[in-house]
């Protein structure tokens, strides 16, 4: 009998007024496109399949928060903006017949009714060591283990709950 692959999770970073969980919400699931970074295109690459969990996180914003949940929704493939002149991630020294830049694509699980914004994310001690919150820490695709993608998860059930009343 074969062992089941070991489901990884991530964070992801998007920019709300590029695209936000309520477009993922909208548009139901979406091209992870774009990304220019090595390190991220070799976690979407190497180590990010079908089925993953994700933390959407809204950088760049007031406040910068996670604001839902989405999933790898299939394997990665190589990135189309790569080769697309008039898209602003075009690269000219990509190549289609060895793509220097894939994608994933992720699709909408949950909108958090209340977004856990990062001083929530900060003074969680089981989030201590993650990735997000280290400083100088920029990479729009991100590790998250088990225990932190848990934590993260209870802090918007929290968070909820309390402005629920």
């Amino acid at each position: 009998m074969s062992n089941p692959k070991r489901r990884n999770y991530w964070l992801v970073k998007s920019e709300p007024n590029v695209y936000s969980i309520h477009d993922l919400e909208r548009d139901g699931k979406t091209m992870w496109d774009g990304v220019r970074n090595y390190q991220a295109r070799n976690l979407m690459r190497d180590d990010m399949a079908d089925g993953d969990q994700v933390l959407f996180y809204h950088s760049n914003a007031k406040p910068m928060c996670v604001a839902g949940l989405a999933e790898v929704v299939g394997e990665s493939y190589p990135d189309p903006t790569a080769f697309d002149k008039n898209d602003s991630h075009f690269d000219p020294k990509s190549d289609p017949a060895n793509p220097t830049w894939v994608l994933v694509d992720i699709g909408h699980v949950e909108t958090f009714a209340v977004p856990v914004d990062r001083p929530t994310l900060a003074a969680e001690p089981a989030l201590a060591d993650m990735m997000l919150l280290r400083k100088g820490s920029r990479l729009s695709v991100q590790p998250v283990t088990a225990a932190e993608f848990k934590a993260v998860v209870k802090l918007a059930r929290r968070e909820a709950k309390a402005a629920a009343g």
